[in-house]
């Protein structure tokens, strides 16, 4: 019956009119055709939106999205679609690939069936080990576009879309910061992504445009959401593009560097380093800080002093020192007897020409070879080598000045009248009893030099006088000395700070006047301390010598001075007497008659800046916490030793205790000198011998430096708290110094000074380019400064030092803090300024 009935409906359908049959078949047709159009229309505009080619577009592979159409029609016309890329050409294929934005991965399932995916569609995922790097897209080629089969609508939002293109920063939780670009947004600002499994049949263009839009911001809120359980926070942030490239970024040997502001595409080695919620600026600056240094510059850039510098023309040439060479108040002097003419005449106004070169000017010789000869070239004297050549002082030997390493006293040899000394008095014990020493008149330094091997610090000391440029020959030995006579003025040195005193054949008449030259050494030399006298009147027995001899041992008997030995050496035919001063008063109280008298309790023996000598004695201190009460502790110990006379009721230099305030300097230089001096100045050490702190503060400085091969002159201006004294107690040694006149050492002494906020404490009281002139006349050509102090004067002295064709090593700013490093150079000017005071006729 089945059968029968269809049967029926059979013959029924043959019956009817022809022309129904027709119209039956026609509307199946249309149907059909229209369905096709619809399906291929939606597959379209889902793979390509618009005409926008910055769009996103999503892969479609078989195994990449979960929720395929199931009409196989519809399947096997989209995937025709996928394969050829909506009928665009190969350009626009590999554009579309190219700005694929790291974002679309939200959305695909990258994990699933990643064999089957071709190589160039695989992205290494967040967690995987290799990050693959995002293709760079080629942004100077345009895609030939087809003709536009969208509504003129479509067309117009994508181009409103360009039009409002931005760029903007997903930052995740796990540091992956992903950049969109050149995406269509909707009325809110999202950029608008769909899938093709949100699509059917049945949807209709209006659904299509809102699943794009829902799609988009479902995906965004889901990424940021996942950031969000990880770290708590997310940020969407414009960026420009100088923000792109984070700090430490590379950039890619195809990277273009044209790039319009709209088109951002991070490299897999930028994405990585954008890898931190949160930054800091670290060594970097910042846009702000520059623009604001560039506007202060050009400001002040109109109130430059625009800076003529002239080569100094003097009688001293090269080795020119004003305070030495000032022949207009040398010939005005009323008396010559006391030495006047070798003391400190310095100019009422400081000169501001550079000294010049001498012809042939090397590099010094490293250190320790320089102990044994220097450049000839360098110090182009041979007066003492005529005049001291048989005593084994110096002798030219090709381009060199050779130094045997011998003296007056100790021709054979330094070393050997060193531990002479050492064996006939043991309680010296150089390098730990004996720590400071002073030398006086002490020819080319040589015992000096070689009292390094045992662990002292020599302050060696000589006028500048016939003997031409003995000094400057210990300097260029690397060697620390000053030029300075024992005449009418105290030493510029504290009271009571050196271990031993040394005069070897030192010339200096110590009994004439009431002893007035000795008395001083009296000053200087510690409680306990040891003189060593090596001289003629010692071993000969020349009336002339008896008669010194008797001389002196009156007046050191007078002076509580004990005889310690009286001893001659065999091998140098010479011999030495070495007494010590007193640890007490006792002897003092039980003298007859009080000659030399004791000097007036108002009488300070640390005051030593431009005062008269006096014919007097100091008392020894006998309150157990005053200085000089008792020896220091022995070498190296004393250098981190807090002084025992520094006492917490007492406010430091820094506001705090002293003993705190000492201990916190020294801190304070070790990280300093550790972490910056040493490897972040680009500094070699190796070239570096003669350093001066030219402000010093309890020595901290000059003790961090300790482990190097270096010695440090500490200089305490006269304007600062008098901590020298300090600084002696620890084993180093320095000097007072007015830095508005000129220090008394030859040009090219130097191969470092460091200047700690001593140049905006100068321009209170006078000029400040008088100074940074004489930086450069006691630095050698290749030489250091390095200088911490205000911004503002850093930025001065930049300008300056800039001027005089320094190189500037580096600057560095903050908080109204500066530093810098600088290095001088060969330069000098060519036109010279005549100095009317530095000629001698």
């Amino acid at each position: 019956m089945a059968q029968g009935k269809y049967a029926r409906i059979d013959n029924n359908r043959r019956q009817q009119p022809p022309s129904n049959n027709y119209c039956s078949t026609v509307t199946i047709v249309v149907f059909v055709a229209l369905c096709l159009v619809g399906v291929w229309m939606m597959t379209s505009s889902s793979i390509v939106p618009g005409q926008n080619v910055d769009m996103p577009i999503p892969k479609t592979g078989k195994n990449d999205v979960k929720d395929q159409v199931t009409d196989s029609s519809i399947n096997s016309t989209a995937k025709k679609v996928d394969n050829n890329q909506g009928g665009l050409s190969e350009d626009v294929k590999k554009a579309s690939e190219d700005t694929r934005n790291p974002h679309e991965f939200d959305y695909v399932d990258v994990h699933k069936d990643q064999k089957e995916k071709k190589p160039e569609e695989t992205y290494q995922h967040k967690y995987d080990k290799k990050p693959s790097k995002m293709p760079e897209p080629k942004l100077d080629e345009k895609p030939e576009e087809k003709p536009k089969e969208k509504p003129i609508e479509e067309t117009t939002t994508s181009s409103e879309a360009q039009a409002e293109n931005k760029d903007v920063t997903v930052r995740h939780a796990d540091g992956q910061v992903n950049q969109v670009g050149g995406e269509t947004k909707s009325n809110d600002g999202q950029a608008n992504i769909v899938g093709q499994g949100d699509l059917n049949e049945n949807t209709s263009e209006e659904d299509k445009s809102s699943l794009y839009q829902n799609k988009r911001k479902h995906d965004l809120a889901d990424s940021i959401k996942a950031s969000n359980d990880k770290t708590g926070e997310s940020e969407v942030e414009k960026v420009n593009e100088s923000q792109v490239v984070e700090k430490g970024a590379k950039k890619d040997n195809n990277e273009v560097s044209n790039q319009s502001p709209g088109e951002q595409f991070p490299s897999g080695a930028q994405a990585e380093l954008t890898n931190e919620t949160s930054t800091e600026n670290g060594s970097w600056s910042t846009q702000a800080v520059e623009s604001k240094n560039e506007k202060d510059t050009q400001e002040s850039a109109k109130e430059l002093v625009v800076y003529n510098w002239k080569s100094c023309n003097s009688t001293a040439g090269p080795d020119f020192i004003p305070c030495l060479d000032n022949w207009r108040a040398i010939k005005n002097l009323r008396s010559t007897m006391h030495y006047e003419h070798r003391e400190r005449h310095c100019p009422e106004e400081p000169p501001t020409c550079l000294v010049p070169l001498p012809e042939g000017y090397r590099r010094p010789i490293k250190w320790p070879n320089s102990r044994k000869k220097i450049w000839y070239s360098n110090v182009p004297h041979t007066e003492l080598v005529e005049y001291k050549g048989h005593q084994n002082w110096v002798k030219v030997v090709g381009r060199y000045l050779v130094f045997p390493g011998g003296g007056t006293q100790f021709k054979h040899g330094a070393l050997h009248y060193i531990d002479f000394i050492n064996e006939n008095v043991p309680d010296i014990a150089w390098g730990k009893h004996s720590r400071v020493i002073l030398d006086v008149g002490c020819g080319v330094a040589s015992f000096g030099g070689f009292l390094f091997d045992r662990d002292v610090l020599a302050m060696s000391l000589a006028p500048k006088d016939e003997h031409e440029a003995q000094v400057q020959f210990a300097l260029e030995r690397g060697i620390p000395a000053i030029s300075a006579v024992m005449g009418t003025l105290r030493l510029p040195f504290p009271g009571k700070v050196f271990d031993v005193v040394h005069c070897a054949r030192c010339r200096v008449p110590w009994h004439i006047e009431g002893g007035k030259l000795l008395l001083e050494l009296n000053r200087l030399l510690r409680p306990g301390g040891y003189f060593v006298w090596s001289a003629t009147p010692v071993y000969q027995k020349k009336p002339e010598d008896k008669e010194i001899w008797k001389a002196m041992s009156k007046l050191l008997e007078t002076m509580c001075w004990e005889l310690v030995t009286r001893v001659r050496d065999r091998l140098n035919g010479v011999g030495l007497a070495i007494y010590k001063k007193p640890m007490n008063n006792s002897c003092y109280e039980k003298r007859s008659v009080q000659d030399p008298p004791m000097c007036e309790a108002s009488d300070d023996a640390n005051a030593a800046w431009n005062v008269p000598l006096q014919t007097c004695m100091h008392k020894v201190p006998i309150d157990s916490l005053q200085r000089g009460s008792r020896w220091p502790e022995q070498w190296p110990a004393r250098l981190d030793k807090t002084p025992y006379w520094m006492l917490g009721s007492e406010m430091g230099v820094y506001g705090k205790p002293q003993p705190e305030d000492f201990v916190a300097d020294y801190e304070h230089w070790k990280r300093v000198v550790s972490k910056s001096y040493i490897n972040g100045m680009g500094i070699n050490w190796a070239t570096v011998r003669n350093v001066m702190d030219m402000r010093a503060i309890y020595g901290g400085f000059a003790a961090a430096l300790k482990d190097m091969n270096v010695w440090v002159m500490n200089v305490v201006p006269i304007d600062s708290p008098d901590v020298l004294p300090a600084i002696y107690e620890r084993g180093l040694f320095g000097i007072y110094h007015d830095w508005c006149q000129s220090f008394s050492t030859y040009p090219r002494s130097y191969d470092l000074m460091h200047a700690d906020h001593l140049f905006s404490m100068i321009k209170q009281k006078c000029k400040i380019v008088p100074l940074v002139v004489e930086v450069d006349r006691i630095l050698r050509p290749e030489g250091k400064l390095i200088v911490r102090d205000t911004a503002e004067v850093v930025s001065e002295l930049e300008s300056i030092l800039r001027s005089m064709q320094w190189e500037i090593r580096m600057t560095y700013n903050k908080d109204n803090e500066g530093l810098l490093s600088a290095q001088k150079t060969l330069w000098r000017p060519k036109e010279f300024e005549t100095l009317d005071y530095g000629m001698m006729t």
